[in-house]
């Protein structure tokens, strides 16, 4: 492809290159770069790709996009943002395959993923859509599955999945939206019929520094959706709405003013079930899923599915056959047991409240849980979570999540900070194996154990490397000891 055209709506300040040069790719770890790429420098929190521009021309890097003028006989084409020329290099290399699917975006600190998932299973029945997936557990294209590293893909990665799904036939495309993506630019040029924010609470303030910056973060996808669904029963988001450039539709699930409600709510402990009513109309919603956030979330597919003209009883319907996400309060089989074990993702303060308040609703027994918290992440939620964790189950044990670099038994330490003082007793476990066998050792008839924080992963990240970890394989395994 010509410099030119992969330039196009570039804004540059200076440049040194001949443009019509042919470019046979781009790339912007130093490292990938081959013959005739573009380097682009992009100034990261772990190092400033400015520093990599020697490398990338040795490797053979045709030109530099950089903020900084490089030094030396450098070919280079200096812009005001490396991470928005990115972007744009990514729809422009690609042929903007995203303007030929429609594109839905879900935000938000919990929810994200079940809500696409969910909305997925509806495209496909109601539309018979050949849907495209990208989030936290995996991406798929239809039903084909594609390993994933982050929430949202970098911009460059993003388009060419993009082209992945229109030239497989793809006609929709579910995503979840992180606030690193939006703040970041992974996501520009990416034109979204409709996005959706499911809740705002604490999370990655070690990125983001502020709830409100973390809001403003997160209000940018409004800026650039044709429709948005807001969830006005969450603060931070109702104060979001007016960030909207586009038609809003608001939803709530505890009487308040909206435009889409949930009346006569129902949890049981294999399901939810309410009364959707929208414009007048009123209809049965019955989702497998348990715990009073599937409400949330149910309302929240029933109103982008609104935004995409399908009607909500038809939604309602598709949802009552949709199934459950792994790690969203999975129940992992305990054969010949008479307590249950479920596996969820809660691994920041509002999820692990919202998972252990739902339980508690159709737990027979005592609600065992067992948690911890990630390292090299947002420390001020530890102590929360702990004060959390405990106060609402009849037995905590406090473990390790992804220790990562940080010192497992100190990040226990600020968790078990937050339950001095509370009645309710807890056990310190650090090893998680080991913890999930004595929860399980401790368990008795009607109980029920949570398993908190991983969800869907199989790994653990202890220092920089990960280790295998499948709570549903340790399961397997302390049944077997037991019998």
């Amino acid at each position: 492809m010509k410099l030119s055209d992969l330039l196009t709506d570039i804004p540059i300040l200076e440049s040194s290159v001949d443009p019509d040069i042919e470019i046979t790719g781009v790339s912007y770890d130093s490292r990938r770069v081959e013959e005739g790429h573009i380097f682009v420098a992009i100034t990261g929190y772990a190092a400033d790709g400015h520093r990599f521009i020697p490398m990338a021309l040795k490797q053979g890097a045709a030109c530099i996009i950089c903020e900084q003028k490089p030094e030396g006989n450098v070919p280079f084409i200096r812009v005001p943002d490396t991470r928005v020329a990115l972007a744009v290099l990514g729809a422009n290399w690609y042929g903007h395959p995203a303007s030929k699917m429609t594109i839905l975006g879900v935000t938000g600190t919990n929810g994200k993923t079940t809500v696409t998932y969910l909305l997925k299973s509806v495209l496909e029945q109601c539309l018979g859509a050949k849907v495209g997936l990208i989030g936290t557990i995996q991406n798929m294209i239809g039903k084909e599955v594609i390993p994933t590293e982050r929430t949202t893909p970098e911009s460059f990665e993003l388009q060419g999945l993009f082209a992945r799904m229109a030239e497989a036939g793809c006609t929709h495309v579910v995503m979840e939206v992180s606030s690193h993506a939006l703040y970041l630019h992974r996501v520009d040029c990416i034109p979204f019929a409709v996005g959706a924010f499911t809740n705002l609470t604490e999370d990655h303030l070690d990125f983001h520094k502020t709830m409100e910056a973390y809001r403003q973060a997160k209000a940018l996808l409004f800026r650039r959706s044709g429709f948005s669904v807001f969830n006005i029963d969450d603060e931070m988001v109702a104060k979001t709405v007016d960030a909207a450039a586009c038609w809003v539709l608001t939803l709530s699930a505890n009487g308040a003013a909206a435009d889409l409600t949930a009346t006569e709510i129902e949890l049981e402990a294999d399901h939810v079930s309410f009364t959707g009513n929208y414009e007048g109309r009123s209809w049965p919603v019955r989702v497998g899923i348990p715990g009073g956030f599937t409400v949330y979330n149910a309302l929240t597919v029933l109103g982008m599915s609104i935004g995409l003209g399908i009607r909500p009883e038809a939604a309602a319907e598709a949802l009552g056959n949709a199934a459950g996400v792994k790690g969203r309060l999975e129940v992992v089989p305990t054969p010949g047991k008479d307590y249950t074990v479920l596996i969820d993702y809660a691994h920041t303060p509002d999820a692990l409240e919202n998972v252990l308040r739902s339980v508690r609703g159709f737990c027979k027994g005592r609600l065992i849980a067992v948690f911890g918290c990630g390292g090299d992440r947002d420390p001020i939620k530890r102590p929360i979570m702990g004060k959390i964790g405990v106060k609402l189950s009849d037995l905590a044990i406090i473990t390790s999540d992804n220790p990562r670099t940080e010192d497992p038994e100190k990040i226990i330490a600020e968790i078990v900070k937050g339950a001095q003082g509370l009645e309710q007793p807890y056990l310190v476990v650090e090893n998680r194996r080991e913890a999930i066998a004595r929860a399980m050792q401790e368990a008795k008839a009607g109980d029920i154990i949570v398993l908190c924080g991983k969800g869907h992963e199989t790994y653990q990240i202890i220092g920089t490397e990960k280790t295998h970890l499948d709570e549903r394989e340790e399961v397997a395994k302390q049944l077997t000891i037991d019998n």
